[in-house]
């Protein structure tokens, strides 16, 4: 039983904030009180400006609703270190979010009890990370009104720039916010082309609600992440090239840092072979990086139907197939 007023209702806040709708006996329950308890600790939680519903039903309930105003929320002490620690590494391609989250932490840690502060700083000095791959950036306004739009099954018109440079003004129906290394991509159905589509949150411009509703048609995947995925690996790339490693396939699925995971076929129980596909000759050196940090050897062979240019091409695949001999040899001693 919670006899202390302030710590009784301190309570009574980390119980709405942890779950959607409370019945007034539940909380009694919880706290060991009176229903009369709970319903005069219930207004002093709103006269301090948290918006506390009741909800209807047999009982009768409470909800804590969103407000004007963003009210201090109760954090248990895993819930705290998880907090900072995603706050130290926050990099997700969102403009400002870095320096967003600099002053969120400093909010934080000024807050947290010693022992937390303690195991955040171990956790932080004890972990190196990587910079990011450099990416484009994208604005979180944008974000904000797209997954308003994907909650809402809300109508979007927006601008949208092609792969050629190609602007143009499209009209689809939001499904999904996909983030993958750093890019975000919008899963939508097309009005005006009529079929699904992946758009690049980067390309995107002026994304504007029509007001109109719509009912949410079935993917043609099985989920959002695996029709991107898909939609990834069956783009035109300016570069290509077909590997073939001296390791077994699930040892390379887990090394590649593709931005998303890629069918590797297996060629027997130690060999396999895969597919790169970049627009750039960094991110394709990007994406072999892991089957390099194996330690294996591997071939490089470039399909035929990759355009020439200028004999850049042939220039990428002669370092990869140097680097792989250079791999092999040394793996075979």
């Amino acid at each position: 039983m919670t006899t202390n007023m302030p710590a009784r209702m301190l309570r009574l806040l980390s119980l709405l904030q942890g779950r959607r709708e409370w019945s007034g006996a539940e909380l009694a329950e919880r706290l060991g009180v009176a229903g009369r308890t709970v319903r005069r600790d219930i207004e002093r939680l709103r006269e301090l400006g948290y918006p506390v519903e009741g909800t209807t039903g047999t009982a009768g309930g409470y909800r804590l609703a969103s407000g004007k105003n963003l009210p201090p929320l109760l954090l248990d002490d895993e819930e705290a270190v998880a907090v900072a620690v995603g706050l130290r590494t926050a990099t997700s391609g969102v403009t400002g979010i870095e320096e967003s989250s600099v002053r969120a932490l400093a909010k934080l840690e000024q807050v947290l009890p010693s022992r937390l502060r303690q195991r955040v700083t171990t956790l932080g000095d004890a972990t190196v990370a990587l910079p990011p791959r450099a990416g484009p950036r994208v604005d979180p306004a944008i974000l904000t009104v797209l997954a308003a739009a994907c909650r809402d099954r809300e109508l979007l018109s927006f601008d949208y720039r092609a792969r050629d440079e190609e602007v143009t003004a499209r009209r689809a129906e939001p499904h999904n916010l996909v983030t993958v290394y750093g890019r975000w991509y919008l899963v939508a159905f097309d009005r005006g082309r009529e079929g699904w589509r992946t758009f690049r949150v980067d390309r995107l411009t002026a994304p504007v609600p029509t007001g109109r509703r719509f009912e949410p048609r079935p993917l043609p995947a099985g989920d959002a992440g695996s029709y991107v995925a898909e939609s990834i690996a069956a783009a035109p790339y300016r570069y290509a090239a077909v590997v073939t490693v001296r390791a077994p396939a699930g040892e390379v699925s887990a090394a590649l840092y593709a931005p998303l995971p890629r069918k590797v076929e297996p060629l027997g129980e130690h060999e396999c072979r895969f597919r790169l596909g970049a627009d750039s000759l960094a991110e394709l050196f990007w994406q072999l990086a892991g089957v390099l940090g194996l330690g294996v050897g591997f071939t490089i062979d470039g399909p035929a139907e990759v355009p020439d240019d200028g004999g850049a091409h042939d220039e990428v695949l002669n370092y990869l197939r140097a680097a792989g001999r250079r791999l092999t040899e040394a793996v075979d001693g």
